[in-house]
């Protein structure tokens, strides 16, 4: 009976191979060979599924949205707002070595998209969806009635708070913070817009 190939997983092995070499060596490191050696494929069996080192790093960005989006969907929160607004935003942070790895992909492409617009297009997709879920969040906060009063708008808030995300997340990255330091600046900045309450809580 012939083997049964799960081609999907094979393109996830693949990518979870691209995270590797990026958080290990760099992102100018990726390449057919280099992923291909990691996985313990030939080159020949992986240009099968990308043809391309561009195809190959926007499949991994896109599996890194993805798995965090499930994470998300999936997150039950029985603690008040504020808490489930903390930790859905954790979610998208490096605060550990599976979430390092996963923010280092995606900022990767903040410099391969000025250059390639297949990669813009997946840096957009990131972005887009990182502001779509401030936004959700904020708005979440709104109807509860935990905003400050006569604050900014919503959209203006969930901006500034995509803006302290990613911000914290690439000190994160660059070594100027530690995991727990990054904590406590989004735990402060949430106790800002938070009306008299403490989002740690």
């Amino acid at each position: 009976m012939p083997k049964i190939v799960d081609h999907e997983a094979r393109r996830t092995e693949l990518a979870d191979a691209v995270g590797r070499v990026i958080a290990r060596d760099g992102v100018n490191e990726v390449s057919i060979r280099s992923v291909a050696a990691e996985a313990g494929w030939s080159p020949g069996a992986l240009r099968h599924y990308f043809t391309t080192r561009a195809e190959l790093l926007a499949f991994a960005c896109e599996q890194v949205i993805q798995r965090v989006t499930d994470r998300i969907t999936e997150l039950r929160h029985t603690g008040t707002i504020q808490q489930a607004v903390r930790d859905t935003l954790l979610e998208t942070m490096p605060v550990d070595a599976r979430r390092h790895t996963e923010a280092t992909v995606a900022f990767a492409f903040l410099a391969l998209g000025l250059s390639d617009p297949r990669l813009a297009e997946v840096q957009r997709t990131h972005f887009n969806g990182m502001y779509g879920l401030c936004l959700q969040l904020i708005e979440s906060l709104d109807t509860e009635g935990l905003l400050t009063p006569r604050g900014p708008s919503a959209e203006i808030l969930a901006r500034r708070l995509h803006a302290v995300v990613d911000g914290l997340s690439i000190q994160r990255l660059a070594g100027h913070l530690t995991p727990e330091s990054m904590i406590t600046q989004l735990d402060a900045y949430l106790g800002e817009i938070i009306h008299g309450t403490d989002a740690t809580r």
